[in-house]
């Protein structure tokens, strides 16, 4: 007996994208170096890994990109404000 698998619907969008390749747009700066992309006809994910090559996004892909995204937010603020502190004296 054969075990079957859920598949996806069938798409033109996902059959573009096997003969052509994705087209992906930038969704998400992340830091400086790293972005998050969206394929603009599957909408398929992917981001930049530690060599700067696009990797598929996984859920522990998307959750350390969520917590690099607000560590890196906090330092920009913090360097603003160590910025307008030292401007203002």
């Amino acid at each position: 007996m054969k075990n079957s698998t859920p598949h996806s619907s069938f798409s033109l969008s996902k059959i573009y994208c096997v003969l052509f390749g994705h087209n992906y747009v930038i969704s998400k700066n992340v830091t400086h170096h790293i972005k998050e992309y969206t394929c603009s006809h599957c909408q398929e994910q992917a981001t930049t890994n530690s060599k700067g090559r696009l990797e598929v996004m996984t859920p522990k892909l998307k959750e350390i990109n969520d917590m690099l995204a607000s560590v890196h937010a906090k330092k920009i603020a913090r360097n603003e404000n160590k910025i307008d502190f030292q401007a203002a004296s």
